[in-house]
């Protein structure tokens, strides 16, 4: 059965004005009417509690149907925040450390070395100064990458494996894994920032230590506490009528193009369980997972994580408090990283002048390549 989400209190009760939050729908109509998106939904929350939840479009633009409060969304990189807290759920257990080599877990990245020059064809490598961590993999200091980033040789060389958006592999995540150990390093481990496929690699050593598929592991101990029905890495053939269909708008011709409208494939369990790219979900079940971090590990009486490690993971890990701007290779998007750190899992506002916005210093977040985000 769908779960309804909506309103849960009146703004005023929680200090917001109801006028000022419309004034978020109202900028929002206006990428849908001009044609740059075909709908929303936008949720406030303050304190755990619902202030304001605006939907407007369609999911589907051929066939006007209307996004609802149920409308299933392919989330992309929001699943990266999920699996870096299962990942810490096993750290809190003593099963691991965030020191740890990679190569315990995963043997095949002990052979992992780091580009130098050379050619795509003939590529001259080095040896790594320090081994990969796990930290480095929840910071993206790790060194690996995505093809979509196009900025330099190895990333050219993850398009050539395949590896572009992270995405849609016939192969297990073990096999995933050991292919991406095999690719050159951009950087030396904790010497740079850089957006990666890394936390598909957290999934994997979720599935090593935990001898549980990471989908299973991932509704066995997050999604079901929290009731999170609706979010999974397929959707069943009675849920598919509600999945919202993908578009990218046409700056030269000024209309969109629909891209997927998520095909048969995605209704059987993939092979490929993308802890950094594959979950699928609604707003009301991704709200659960929000208001369980702004809970600090807690929602109602269903303790995720502790205080503690909510804590760890949405503090600035990178040297020197830098921000990603001065410190990696940010990636193409609609907003800049000035200002903002990186957690273990989450961006992370360090300077709040610098960022340009009016989220305050310590509000962590990420979001997804089909334009969806959230903010704490």
């Amino acid at each position: 059965m769908a779960n309804n989400f909506g309103l849960t209190v009146d703004p005023k009760e929680v200090s917001l004005d109801a006028t000022r939050l419309k004034n978020i729908d109202k900028h929002f109509k206006r990428y849908v009417d001009e044609g740059r998106l075909a709908g929303f939904a936008v949720a406030v929350a303050r304190r755990g509690e619902v202030a304001h939840f605006g939907m407007y479009g369609h999911k589907d633009s051929e066939t006007s149907a209307s996004i609802t409060s149920d409308t299933m969304y392919r989330i992309y990189s929001m699943t990266k925040p999920v699996t870096s807290i299962a990942l810490m759920m096993l750290v809190e257990q003593g099963l691991l450390q965030l020191t740890d080599p990679v190569s315990k877990f995963i043997k095949s990245f002990g052979e992992t070395r780091v580009w130098n020059t050379g050619t795509i064809l003939k590529p001259m490598t080095a040896a790594l100064t320090e081994p990969i961590r796990v930290w480095h993999l929840l910071t993206h200091t790790s060194g690996l990458t995505y093809g979509f980033n196009y900025a330099d040789v190895v990333d050219d060389m993850y398009r050539r494996a395949g590896f572009e958006t992270g995405l849609s592999y016939n192969e297990s995540l073990e096999v995933v894994c050991d292919k991406i150990a095999s690719l050159p390093l951009v950087f030396q481990p904790g010497s740079s920032w850089n957006y990666s496929m890394a936390t598909d690699v957290v999934g994997r050593i979720i599935e090593v230590i935990s001898k549980m598929p990471l989908d299973e592991f991932l509704e066995k101990n997050i999604f079901a506490p929290l009731g999170m029905t609706d979010t999974a890495f397929f959707v069943p053939e009675e849920k598919r009528s509600r999945v919202s269909s993908l578009y990218r708008y046409d700056e030269v011709n000024h209309s969109k193009i629909k891209l997927d409208a998520l095909g048969n494939s995605s209704l059987e369990k993939p092979k490929f369980l993308s802890g950094g790219g594959g979950l699928i979900s609604t707003a009301g079940d991704y709200f659960k997972f929000i208001k369980m971090l702004e809970g600090r590990g807690k929602s109602g009486d269903v303790r995720i994580v502790s205080s503690r490690t909510i804590d760890l993971m949405t503090q600035n890990h990178l040297p020197n408090n830098a921000d990603i701007s001065t410190f990696g290779r940010p990636i193409g998007e609609e907003f800049l990283y000035d200002g903002l750190g990186f957690g273990l899992g989450f961006s992370v506002v360090v300077d709040q002048a610098k960022t340009r916005v009016a989220c305050p210093k310590g509000t962590f977040a990420w979001g997804g390549m089909a334009s969806t985000a959230f903010w704490v």
